[in-house]
C-alpha cells in the first residue's frame, strides 16, 4: 500500500510522471480514476483534501509550466496579500503553455529580478507590486482588485519592505503603465509617512480642515519605550490616530492604546481617535472636531504648563515639542 502523501513530498503535489517512478503508470490512473489522486493542472496531482490549498495549486503551476509567480499571485508568495486569488499568475519563456480558466500566462523571453518566497519562484517585490498595480488599473477587474494594489504598496512600507529605488527601477521598464500617475502620488505619499489607505483619507480631512500639515507618524518617548502617533502637530501636543476595524475587534488592541494614551496624557498630550467609519463617512466633521481642538490647544497652552516645552523661532509663546 503506497503513502501518496509522502510520495507527493513536501510540496503536496507532485507531476504523474515522477509517481509512476515509484509505482506504475498503470497504478497512478487507477488513483485518479477512484479518486485517491485529483489533477490540478496537465500532468500535475495532489490528494483531494489539498486541492484548494493555494500554496498547493501554486507548487503544481510552477512545476507544471516551469515558470514564475508573478502579479498578484507573486505578492501572495511575498506574505502582501492575505488572500490567494483564484487564478495564478505565471510567467513562462515557453511557447507551448496556454491559459486556462485556473492559470494566466505571461510570456517573457528572459524573465529577470527572480526570487524564492515561501519556496516558490517569484519576481521581486518591486516587480509585483508594479504588475499588479498595472493590471489592476487596466480596467479589466473590479475594484476590491485595485485595493488589494493599493494595501500591498502600504503593507510593503509599514514591514520595511518596500525598496523605491527598485520600483523606481521597474517604472522604467514600463513607461505606459496604467495608472502610472497614481502609483507615483502613493509612493510619495508612502514617503511622506502614511502606512495606510484609512490613514491617507484622515490626512485628507484634516488638511480640508484648514489645519497644518502634521508630522505622520511622530515619535514620542514615553517612561517605558517610544511610541508613534499617525499625526501629530508638536507644537501643541495634539495627536490624532486612525483605527481600522482590526483595531475594533482587537480587545487586547484598545486596552494597552488605552493605557498608552493615558501615558500620552501625563506628558501633555491630546489624542483624538476616529474609526474607517468616522473618516469615511463623516470626514468635515471629523477635521472640524480636530481644528477646533487645533485651536484650543494654541490659545490655551501657556508654555510653562507643558513639560520641556520651548519658545518658537518666531517668538511664538507657544510650546514646541523635543520629541523626535
Amino acid at each position: 500500500m503506497h503513502d501518496l502523501a509522502a510520495l507527493l513530498g513536501p510540496c503536496r503535489t507532485a507531476s504523474a510522471a515522477t509517481l509512476s517512478r515509484a509505482a506504475t503508470d498503470r497504478t497512478v490512473r487507477r488513483w485518479l480514476a477512484s479518486g485517491r489522486l485529483v489533477r490540478l493542472h496537465p500532468g500535475w496531482v495532489t490528494l483531494p483534501e489539498w486541492r484548494d490549498d493555494w500554496t498547493v495549486r501554486a507548487h503544481a503551476a510552477t512545476g507544471y509550466t516551469g515558470g514564475v509567480l508573478r502579479h498578484a499571485s507573486a505578492l501572495h508568495a511575498h506574505g502582501l496579500v492575505d488572500e490567494g486569488l483564484t487564478r495564478l499568475d505565471v510567467t513562462v519563456q515557453r511557447d507551448r503553455v496556454r491559459s486556462t480558466r485556473w492559470l494566466r500566462i505571461h510570456r517573457s523571453a528572459r524573465p529577470t529580478g527572480i526570487v524564492i518566497a515561501s519556496g516558490l519562484a517569484a519576481t521581486s517585490i518591486a516587480r509585483a507590486l508594479v504588475d499588479t498595480w498595472g493590471d489592476a488599473h487596466e480596467g479589466r477587474h473590479s475594484r476590491g482588485y485595485t485595493d488589494l494594489a493599493q494595501q500591498a504598496v502600504f503593507r510593503a512600507a509599514r514591514e520595511r519592505r518596500l525598496d523605491p529605488a527598485g520600483v523606481e527601477s521597474e517604472l522604467g521598464l514600463v513607461p505606459r503603465l496604467p495608472g502610472l500617475a497614481a502609483l507615483r502620488e502613493l509612493l510619495g505619499a508612502v514617503a511622506a509617512g502614511q502606512q495606510s489607505h484609512l490613514e491617507r483619507l484622515g490626512l485628507q480631512a484634516l488638511l480640508a480642515a484648514g489645519l497644518p500639515s502634521p508630522v505622520l507618524q511622530h515619535e514620542i518617548r514615553l517612561g517605558a519605550g517610544t511610541v508613534h502617533v499617525d499625526a501629530a502637530w508638536p507644537e501643541v501636543r495634539l495627536a490624532v490616530e486612525f483605527d481600522g476595524a482590526a483595531f475594533h475587534a482587537d480587545r487586547e488592541a484598545w486596552q494597552r492604546d488605552l493605557r498608552r494614551d493615558a501615558a500620552l496624557a501625563a506628558l501633555g498630550w491630546v489624542v483624538l481617535r476616529f474609526s474607517y467609519a468616522d473618516i469615511t463617512r463623516r470626514p468635515t466633521a471629523c477635521g472640524a472636531q480636530v481644528a477646533a481642538a487645533y485651536r484650543t490647544r494654541v490659545h490655551g497652552v501657556p508654555v510653562a504648563d507643558v513639560p520641556g516645552a520651548r519658545m518658537s523661532g518666531s517668538g511664538s509663546p507657544w510650546p514646541r515639542s523635543t520629541d523626535n
